[in-house]
């Protein structure tokens, strides 16, 4: 059997370098944790050599909040999504699935990775909680104005502009965060997806009452 040759990865792999070396990284941290996952274990993975990845990223702390950022870009790129449905009902419950399949399914492990080194980096664990919040409060925001702007003519007309991001962080708790805790703590991606479509529906029917007064 002929061995593999190692060292310089192929010429039409070489402009791939930083992407493998966040694909490795990922899944390091994932299986190992942040403290054991070494620059060493990412070189040989990835593979890159350790001056290529010092020449992308300054050192580990670097590199994980680079992995988390990629994460959240992720999550929070709705670009040609589209909510589907003919009432608000309808839209908002596509939404709302998409969420927090998105999140369920990409996310939980790096959720939990970033958590166990909120002591060890605190600032990392902040500036990660910020650019997650703001970057999914701007995405549900547009796409909740979106969602209700073709039903401005109906009884029920698109949120108020001026509350567009409060209302946005409501919808957020009411449909992620229960659904990301249990996911934490240990429950299936299976069993949760069984009854996302019951919670949701519910979710937003408590919303759409909360949200009456921004309707004229």
């Amino acid at each position: 059997m002929k061995k593999t040759k190692r060292g310089r990865p192929p010429k039409d792999l070489a402009g791939d370098a930083q992407a493998r070396i966040l694909d490795a990284a990922q899944q390091l941290f994932l299986d190992k944790g942040y403290h054991s996952a070494s620059i060493d274990d990412i070189s040989e993975l990835a593979p890159a050599s350790k001056p290529t990845i010092y020449a992308h990223f300054p050192g580990k702390e670097a590199l994980f909040a680079a992995v988390v950022a990629r994460t959240i870009d992720g999550l929070t790129d709705f670009e040609g999504f589209s909510p589907e449905g003919r009432t608000i009902e309808d839209k908002l419950m596509s939404l709302g699935m998409t969420i927090v399949e998105r999140v369920v399914e990409e996310s939980t492990g790096m959720v939990r990775a970033t958590i166990a080194e909120s002591q060890r980096f605190p600032e990392l664990g902040r500036n990660v909680h910020d650019a997650a919040r703001d970057r999914s409060l701007a995405a549900v925001s547009q796409l909740l104005d979106e969602a209700t702007q073709k039903l401005a003519r109906t009884a029920r007309g698109p949120f108020s502009a001026k509350r567009s991001r409060a209302t946005a962080q409501i919808f957020l708790d009411l449909i992620l965060l229960p659904m990301l805790f249990r996911s934490l703590v240990g429950e299936t991606t299976k069993d949760l997806k069984k009854e996302l479509p019951g919670f949701v529906r519910e979710r937003v029917a408590f919303f759409l009452a909360a949200c009456e007064t921004d309707w004229s």
